[in-house]
């Protein structure tokens, strides 16, 4: 079978999806023609049904849970550490709720955990719906006042000169006593039926491992998705966010799911709390 995979154009999907790119897994029988595109992109691409399987933020989960089965492998979790809401200068918490905030897309789990941390619905202060990699360029143009980080720019934000306001992966696992904060996870079409779910699922995970077991030739493979990092640092950022929980995000992760979820449900910011499966 034909199946459309999407995923971002960055270094940790690249390392995720590395051996099912070239071929190093079996594909069991089917054609994977991988999409890359911008999470936020993905996220309404599935949202109008358009992809097979796909990468997806948890709070986009959320609106497309009745069409998309959640897989157990390829999420990402920020462990301690997660999307930076930076500034030219150091502003507070409170500071924040009245200011213009750049956001990388209104369905990602980033814009979302900046509400849970903010305590407010949307409105509350001024979120600005900008491309990714736009938001730092936003910021010293004077456009907006502060800016949430997202991908690479959370290792390197320092040296562009900004300063840190609040590193919400921080803030959650405080929060959360320890629990990791869920940012993306890979969901399949359910229509594609058990037998096709069950197949990509298991290749899936055969290619995160390979990458795992074959760390340098994954890391090189992401190079170019890099955005200028070197080989080390693109290495440190892979490993941020391919890990064990990446391989199968188990209990620990279903329970950070299961917070998330609940907080954003009780605040009113998702309708329901959606299924994770069994």
């Amino acid at each position: 079978m034909k199946l459309l995979l999407g995923h971002s154009p960055d270094a940790d999907d690249a390392f995720m999806f590395y051996a099912m790119a070239k071929n190093l897994v079996n594909l069991r029988g089917h054609e994977f023609t991988h999409v890359l595109q911008d999470i936020e992109t993905l996220n309404r691409r599935c949202q109008a049904g358009e992809l097979d399987i796909s990468a997806v933020s948890f709070h986009a989960y959320t609106k497309i849970a009745d069409h998309y089965a959640l897989m157990p492998c390829g999420a990402s979790f920020g462990d301690g550490y997660g999307p930076c809401l930076v500034a030219k200068k150091k502003i507070d918490r409170e500071s924040m709720k009245k200011m213009r905030i750049g956001i990388p897309g209104l369905l990602t789990s980033a814009y979302l955990t900046l509400q849970l941390y903010l305590g407010l619905p949307h409105g509350s202060f001024t979120a600005i719906n900008l491309p990714f990699d736009k938001i730092q360029e936003e910021i010293l143009a004077g456009h907006i006042d502060a800016g949430l980080i997202i991908h690479e720019g959370q290792l390197s934000y320092q040296e562009e000169g900004f300063f840190l306001c609040a590193d919400l992966g921080t803030w959650w696992a405080q929060d959360t006593g320890g629990l990791p904060l869920p940012l993306g996870g890979n969901v399949v079409r359910r229509s594609l039926g058990e037998q096709v779910i069950a197949d990509a699922t298991k290749t899936l995970k055969e290619s995160v491992r390979y990458a795992l077991d074959h760390r340098q030739a994954g890391v090189r493979h992401a190079l170019p998705l890099s955005r200028g990092m070197d080989e080390q640092r693109t290495d440190k950022f892979i490993g941020m966010y391919v890990n064990e929980l990446t391989l199968d995000f188990g209990p620990r992760g279903r329970a950070g799911l299961k917070e998330f979820f609940g907080r954003a449900h009780q605040s009113g910011l998702i309708p329901h709390i959606p299924t994770l499966g069994s």
